[in-house]
């Protein structure tokens, strides 16, 4: 499938289903703005096909595939075109996420989703960075724990204690007005907090913190 229109958000879809693959990418079709540059069925094929002309903006892939899986297509991904956006389409939410976040994966979606929850979910991707549906994001933050100390450099970020403090308690259940409590600040302070670190971080949702706190190792998990 090759992209006509020039202006429209290229996107790859690696999955070995052929019927969903083709279903998926009609619906993909129908949006306007994108448009599906590049189809394969593990990522064996996706290496063979990208070129300069179809790479994607974005990759929606299965974790479950021969020859080549999610989990081996998305390292590859990541340190060979960092700057290709991944989405994980998946029926799976357990521990897996967190490795695959911190290799790079930028959204999880459930199989099941309805069209428009997946085109909101390429736009987040393409505009904040992130993305996880509902579920996926429940089940995400129940599996974090707050672990540990940790430098107040986070590659070239610096952040302060509190601010270290403020993304652990992010990737809890907890409301900001609940951190608020617990950190025994006002809720204007934890305001200012997180709006600190949309600018610090580059990210534009809690999603997109509590994705920077795995990455970065200011959370850790226990198995």
């Amino acid at each position: 499938m090759q992209v006509n229109d020039r202006s429209a958000i290229k996107i790859g879809l690696i999955d070995d289903h052929i019927l969903l693959r083709d279903s998926l990418a009609a619906v993909i079709n129908s949006f306007e703005g994108y448009s599906v540059s590049m189809v394969a069925e593990n990522g064996r094929s996706f290496i063979e096909k990208l070129n300069p002309m179809t790479k994607p903006d974005i990759v929606i892939l299965d974790l479950n595939m021969p020859e080549m899986d999610g989990h081996e297509t998305t390292y590859w991904i990541a340190k060979n075109h960092p700057e290709i956006r991944i989405l994980i389409l998946t029926m799976y939410d357990s521990e897996t996420l967190i490795h695959l976040i911190k290799s790079g994966v930028r959204g999880f979606l459930k199989k099941d989703v309805p069209p428009a929850e997946l085109k909101h979910a390429m736009q987040c991707i393409m505009a904040d960075g992130n993305y996880c549906s509902h579920t996926i994001t429940g089940r995400l933050f129940n599996l974090m724990k707050n672990q540990g100390n940790k430098n107040s450099t986070w590659g070239s970020v610096i952040l302060s204690e509190n601010e270290i403090i403020f993304l652990k308690h992010v990737t809890s259940e907890m409301t900001y007005k609940e951190i608020a409590l617990l950190m025994k600040i006002s809720p204007r302070t934890i305001d200012n907090y997180r709006d600190a670190l949309f600018l610090k971080l580059n990210v534009k949702s809690r999603v997109g913190l509590a994705m920077y706190a795995i990455r970065s190792g200011i959370v850790t998990m226990n198995y």
